[in-house]
């Protein structure tokens, strides 16, 4: 019922749309007070607050999928921004704040986004520079983010600062609102992909914080960020291969009416076992991040397991994306076709969320290297 209701929302509300907010760069901010009408917006998030529930994975798996047939992974980013920025407050922030910010976001009246990323930082959350120093009872916060999704017009930024030594025990999260003094925003960047998405850069100087908007314990921060990695990385997985499967589609649909050489391009096997394989990647990849998806549900730690499930989805994605406009030909590197966006979505998935690299290294260490 859910995987109907969204599917039947993006056809109505975003797909008659979204070439034209892609070229945009942007898409109306409308569009997240109606998703959360159409109740789909919180799912994953408690019903306290007025959420759907945080504990079936897969409606959250669902949601995703049907989001992804936008063919805009920038907009599904953006639109789902909350999913990172909001689970540190509703888990760790104080009663307060909680109640403030947490129903308004999901209400899709105010727009959350994490800010970890740091210009000189990268992947490397346990050396991050800014600063936050106490005075009396607000922290003055100096530095700046980068990269941050939704960054733009976001109201909630869940801010990773370093208020004690360093290395990841001396990290912790503040809750920033936008109008908050000595913040400011930066310029809308310009991407590769993901165009409808806004991205963008954030400046603390001499910014006052509240220290009742401290997420968690002082210093406790980079566990906060940590737990939050593990249905991130799995939401990426879904992006990645539900990126798969629209090539696949949309590569099944054009070789069986394009012609060449007096037939259709199904017609030559180099091209059938071409999109076998693209297939058979596809549903392998599928398979493992619903089985990771399932232990998830059991409340296993799959640390190694997600890395792994992100990892191959990325390798399938950027593999069946080239496939895809490959089998397009130049109509693929034309901005016309669903599958030229794809390709170009597609390349930031093995890089957000934690690089292709880290994970290789987060699966050695597991493995006991």
């Amino acid at each position: 019922m859910v995987r109907d209701s969204v599917r039947t929302f993006v056809a109505r509300e975003i797909l008659p749309y979204i070439d034209e907010w892609e070229e945009a760069g942007h898409f109306p901010r409308e569009l997240y007070r109606k998703a959360a009408a159409a109740g789909f917006l919180g799912v994953g998030h408690p019903e306290a607050y007025g959420g759907q529930g945080e504990h079936d994975v897969f409606m959250k798996v669902a949601v995703s999928e049907e989001l992804m047939r936008s063919t805009s992974g920038g907009l599904v980013a953006s639109l789902g921004s909350l999913d990172i920025g909001l689970p540190p407050v509703w888990k760790w922030g104080s009663d307060a704040l909680r109640e403030r910010v947490v129903p308004a976001v999901l209400a899709g009246e105010k727009i959350s986004a994490l800010a970890v990323t740091e210009p000189g930082g990268g992947s490397d959350v346990a050396n991050l520079r800014t600063r936050a120093v106490r005075d009396g009872d607000h922290y003055v916060v100096n530095g700046s983010k980068t990269f941050i999704t939704s960054g733009v017009r976001a109201d909630y930024y869940t801010v990773a600062v370093r208020t004690g030594d360093p290395g990841f025990g001396g990290v912790s999260l503040l809750l920033v609102e936008k109008d908050t003094p000595g913040f400011s925003v930066g310029r809308n960047l310009r991407k590769t992909g993901w165009w409808a998405s806004d991205t963008a850069e954030l400046f603390f100087e001499d910014c006052r914080v509240p220290v009742a908007n401290l997420i968690g314990p002082e210093n406790g921060g980079f566990f906060c960020i940590m737990t939050n990695f593990q249905m991130e990385r799995l939401m990426l997985c879904i992006m990645a291969n539900m990126t798969a499967q629209l090539a696949l589609e949309q590569s099944l649909a054009y070789v069986r009416e394009r012609q060449a050489f007096g037939r259709p391009l199904s017609g030559f096997q180099v091209t059938r076992h071409k999109l076998a394989e693209m297939a058979t990647q596809v549903e392998a990849s599928r398979e493992f991040t619903y089985r990771v998806a399932a232990r998830i549900q059991a409340g296993e730690q799959v640390i190694k397991e997600i890395s792994m499930a992100k990892n191959l989805a990325t390798t399938v994605s950027d593999r069946v994306t080239y496939d895809a406009v490959q089998l397009f030909g130049g109509m693929g590197f034309m901005r016309e076709s669903v599958v030229e966006r794809l390709a170009r979505d597609n390349r930031i998935l093995s890089i957000g969320g934690g690089t292709y690299e880290i994970m290789n290294e987060v699966i050695a260490k597991q493995l006991g290297l």
